[in-house]
């Protein structure tokens, strides 16, 4: 495991059902799972140096969110990994996801928590 993936691992963004207040809001939370891999770790690490974006370390797998969207680029991605991450390599890397996903083109893969945000892509 990586120093930042060590290092970030201390916080937690999952609550126990007794700290859970059901209330009649809408979230505009967004986020991937992804089972624990090179590339997973290589997404996570890149994302969570971007603002408003929380990852979090399981034993076996990753989980990224953010409020509003997450943008993945993969040049960007494949930069920081140091080989080519397509958006088909991305999706494999993803377990589950909540928000919709927009797949923009080839190099550009858009979760969006607020889905009047999303109609310009329908």
């Amino acid at each position: 495991m990586s120093s930042v993936a060590r290092d970030a691992s201390q916080s937690n963004i999952f609550k126990s059902m007794k700290e859970i207040t059901f209330e009649q809001t809408i979230s505009h939370q967004c986020g991937v799972t992804m089972s624990d891999s090179v590339e997973a770790r290589a997404i996570a690490e890149f994302m969570g140096t971007k603002p408003g974006v929380t990852v979090t370390y399981a034993p076996a797998m990753i989980r990224i969110d953010g409020n509003g969207k997450l943008i993945f680029r993969m040049d960007e991605i494949s930069e920081y990994l140091g080989r080519e991450m397509t958006a088909e390599i991305f999706e494999v890397n993803t377990s589950t996801h909540y928000g919709r996903m927009v797949r923009i083109d080839d190099n550009e893969v858009i979760l969006f928590g607020d889905m009047d945000e999303v109609f310009e892509y329908i």
